[in-house]
């Protein structure tokens, strides 16, 4: 049984900062890219940013490029991300995703393309 487990949210202030961390367990993930994506209130889940299966390409949301950073430690199972300037508008439950890679470099940005899901991590952003 495949658990995707999400911590670090939290409420801060605009401007702040937090950091995401998702850790994998039930099997050994290789050759697999991690997302993270996030769901505000009344609105349809959306892709954050994701990274390649060795960590060599990482691809961002237009509303985050800049102030998120997504890292992966293969090791370890865990995909972590860092939030930095944060705003209101990215308050949302944010979940962590895995799926195949099908090729080394290759980073999905549709919900449908992955397997697994976290239970997802609520952050509120105040103004």
């Amino acid at each position: 049984q495949v658990q995707l487990i999400e911590s670090g949210g939290g409420l801060v202030q605009a401007g702040g900062s937090l950091r995401l961390s998702c850790a994998a367990s039930g099997r050994t993930f290789v050759n697999v890219v991690w997302a993270w994506f996030r769901q505000a209130p009344g609105a349809e889940r959306e892709f954050v940013a994701g990274i390649s299966w060795r960590g060599l390409t990482t691809y961002y949301a237009d509303s985050v490029k800049g102030r998120f950073t997504i890292s992966r430690d293969n090791a370890k199972n865990t995909v972590d991300l860092q939030m930095n300037s944060l705003k209101p508008e990215d308050t949302a439950v944010y979940y962590c995703a895995v799926a195949m890679a099908r090729r080394p470099t290759e980073v999905m940005s549709q919900t449908y393309e992955y397997e697994h899901w976290g239970q997802g991590t609520q952050v509120t952003i105040s103004s």
